[in-house]
C-alpha cells in the first residue's frame, strides 16, 4: 500500500513524494521544522550526506532509486544508491523545478567547462605572453602621441596571435605527456581524463590555424615570422617523431624556451611595432638590447626550474633533465644564483641612467625584487614537491614583475 509524505515550511508546500518500503536500506529520521529550515539527510550503507534548505531558497536536483516510508508516525528516508540530490523549491509549484534544475545545471556545466580550458591553456604561460608583449610593445613607444588607436590595434593583434599559439605549444605539450602528467601533474584535463585525446587534437588545431590566419590577415612579417618560428620550435619540443621531442635532452629544451621566451618575444614582437605599426625603421634601443639580455637569463631559469618538481616522472619516462642528472638541490640554487646575477647587472644598468625616474625605479625595483628572491630561497624545503611547485610559480610573478619594469629602463 502507498503513502504520501508532505513536507512543509511557513504554511507552503515544498514537495511531496510517494511512500513505499524498502527492505535493502537504510533507515534515517527526515525532520523539518516549522517558519525555519528543513533539513534532509540521507544514509547508505557505505557514505552519507546531508542536503538542507531553507525557506525561500531553491535546493535543486534529483533522487535516485529512493524510498520512502512512515513508520510509527515518523517520516522515514530509505536509499539504496550512492549518488542523490534534492529537489526543493519554497512556495513554486512541483511542475517549476525540472526547469530550475536544467538552467542551473547548464551553468554549472559552463562553470565546469570553462574551468577545464582554464587549466589546459596553462595560464600561467598566458599571463607571461600577454604581459611580455605589451612590456615590449611599450619600448617602441617615443612620445605620448604613439599611444593611439592604432597603437591598441596593432598592439590587440599581436597579442591575440601569440595567446593562440601559447595555447597551441602547451597543449600540444600535454598531448604527448600524458603519461608523464599523470606522474607529475594529475589535474591537467589529458591526464585527468577531463580531455579525450580527441578534444586535444581539435583545440590544438583550432588554435593553431587561429594563429596563422590572424597572422596572414594582419600582414606584418615581424608578426608572422615570430609566429612560425614558435610553432616551428613548439613542435620540436614536444612531438614524439624521430629526431625530434626535444625535451628530451636537457641542454636543447633549455634553448628552445629560450629563443622563444628571451629572443622572439623581445625582438620580433619590437619589431612589430615599430616596424608595422608606427612604420619607423628598425632601431635597437638600450632598453631593447637589456630586455632581451635580462630575459635570457630568466628564460633559462624557467626552462630549468619547471622540471625540479617533475623529478619523478620525468625520471620514469626518461627525460634527462638537469633535475634528473645534477640533483634537486643544486639546480635550484644555480636558478637562485643566476636570477641574483641578472638583477645585480640590472640595477648597475639603472645606476649608470641618465634619467632621473628610471634610475630609481629600476635600482629600487630591481634590488626589491633580488630580496625577496634571496629571503624566500632561505625558507624552501627541497623536499616538499607542493612547496617547490608554489616556489616555480613564485618564479613566474617575478617575470611578470620585470616586464612591468622593463618600460621604465630608458
Amino acid at each position: 500500500m502507498s503513502h504520501f509524505l508532505t513536507l512543509n515550511s511557513m504554511d507552503s508546500l515544498l514537495f511531496r513524494v510517494p511512500l513505499r518500503a524498502s527492505p535493502s536500506a537504510c533507515l534515517v529520521p527526515l525532520s523539518s521544522s516549522r517558519g525555519s529550515c528543513i533539513s534532509l539527510q540521507c544514509l547508505n550503507h557505505e557514505s552519507s550526506k546531508v542536503i538542507k534548505g531553507s525557506a525561500g531558497v531553491a535546493l535543486q536536483g534529483c533522487l535516485l532509486h529512493h524510498h520512502f516510508e512512515r513508520k510509527s508516525g515518523k517520516p522515514a528516508v530509505f536509499l539504496s544508491q550512492k549518488k542523490f540530490c534534492a529537489n526543493a523549491v519554497s512556495k513554486h509549484p512541483l511542475g517549476s523545478e525540472p526547469e530550475a534544475y536544467g538552467s542551473k545545471s547548464a551553468w554549472t556545466e559552463i562553470q565546469t567547462s570553462l574551468d577545464v580550458f582554464y587549466r589546459f591553456t596553462r595560464p600561467h604561460t598566458i599571463i607571461g605572453t600577454a604581459l611580455s608583449i605589451i612590456s615590449v610593445s611599450l619600448l617602441a613607444v617615443e612620445r605620448m602621441s604613439d599611444i593611439s588607436p592604432v597603437f591598441f590595434a596593432g598592439l590587440l593583434e599581436a597579442v591575440v596571435a601569440a595567446l593562440f599559439m601559447n595555447i597551441y605549444i602547451v597543449g600540444l605539450n600535454q598531448l604527448f605527456d600524458i603519461e608523464i602528467d599523470r606522474v607529475n601533474k594529475p589535474t591537467l584535463p589529458l591526464a585527468s581524463g577531463e580531455y579525450s585525446v580527441r578534444t586535444g587534437v581539435a583545440i590544438v588545431s583550432t588554435f593553431a590555424v587561429l594563429s596563422f590566419i590572424i597572422a596572414w590577415a594582419v600582414r606584418s612579417w615581424p608578426l608572422f615570422w615570430a609566429l612560425f618560428i614558435s610553432f616551428v620550435l613548439g613542435t620540436a619540443y614536444s612531438i614524439n617523431l624521430p629526431f625530434l621531442r626535444w625535451k628530451r635532452f636537457a641542454l636543447v629544451a633549455a634553448m628552445c624556451i629560450l629563443a622563444v621566451r628571451a629572443v622572439i618575444v623581445q625582438l620580433a614582437f619590437f619589431l612589430h611595432m615599430q616596424t608595422f605599426v608606427f612604420q619607423r625603421p628598425a632601431i635597437f634601443s638600450k632598453s631593447l638590447i637589456f630586455a632581451t639580455a635580462f630575459m635570457s637569463f630568466f628564460s633559462v631559469v624557467i626552462a630549468l626550474f619547471k622540471d625540479i618538481p617533475d623529478i619523478d616522472g620525468d625520471r620514469i619516462f626518461g627525460i634527462r633533465s638537469f633535475s634528473v642528472r645534477l640533483g634537486q638541490k643544486r639546480v635550484f640554487w644555480t636558478c637562485i644564483y643566476l636570477l641574483e646575477m641578472a638583477y645585480t647587472v640590472a640595477v648597475m644598468m639603472g645606476l649608470a641612467s641618465s634619467c632621473i625616474w628610471s634610475k630609481v625605479a629600476t635600482v629600487l625595483g630591481h634590488i626589491i625584487l633580488a630580496g625577496i628572491l634571496w629571503t624566500r630561497a632561505q625558507s624552501i624545503d627541497l623536499k616538499s614537491k607542493a612547496a617547490i611547485t608554489s616556489f616555480y610559480m613564485f618564479i613566474w610573478q617575478l617575470f611578470y614583475a620585470e616586464y612591468l619594469l622593463i618600460p621604465l629602463v630608458r
